[in-house]
């Protein structure tokens, strides 16, 4: 296959990620993603805040290694409810709110990716749409308690029990939620890098 040689280097802390990257049979290397703050143009459309965010995580990094057969990977998922943005909740009582105001709403998912390879920089984002039932007080502290899904936008994870037990609908790509739209990515790989 085209990718047999190529190693992605992800720029990432989300084990999530690089399970997905893993299961797409890409050997993959990961490094610490540097600490940017996640301010953006208050101006900016929505649809191309994440795509912003991964784009700055990708030149705040100091990678050193050569290019060749190898190829960078940022990336940024927010969720937006209204057209506001959920962020990663600080405490019990922002992900209890963040999750009472999903409750019986759909709500939207972007994830934003920037790759570098030795030949060029390119970006894009997917966006999925994500419907919850209806989650009473007993389920929503059930989840924070047991899950504690404090590293996650939106207060959840669509892989675990909230996901399992409480999404109604999905329109878009159920990955992309987890944090890689990784039919895109293949795609977007694929255009950048062949041939190697």
């Amino acid at each position: 296959m085209w990718f047999s040689d190529l190693t992605v280097v992800l720029a990432s802390n989300s084990p999530r990620r690089k399970r997905l990257l893993e299961s797409m049979d890409f050997t993959v290397e990961t490094i610490k993603s540097n600490s940017t703050n996640e301010i953006y143009p208050t101006d900016l459309a929505i649809s191309l805040i994440p795509e912003y965010l991964s784009k700055k995580k990708m030149h705040t990094l100091q990678y050193k290694k050569p290019l060749k057969n190898k190829i960078l990977l940022t990336a940024d998922t927010m969720v937006f409810l209204n057209n506001k943005p959920l962020g990663k909740p600080q405490n019990k009582d922002e992900a209890y709110c963040m999750l009472k105001n999903l409750s019986n709403k759909e709500h939207l998912v972007i994830t934003g990716c920037c790759l570098k390879s030795v030949y060029a920089e390119k970006t894009f984002s997917d966006h999925t749409f994500v419907k919850f039932s209806s989650l009473n007080d007993s389920e929503i502290l059930y989840y924070i308690e047991h899950y504690k899904p404090f590293d996650k936008a939106g207060s959840y994870g669509i892989q675990e029990w909230l996901g399992l037990t409480k999404i109604k609908a999905i329109r878009g790509s159920f990955y992309n939620v987890m944090g890689l739209p990784c039919e895109k990515l293949y795609l977007h790989l694929q255009d950048l890098i062949s041939p190697l």
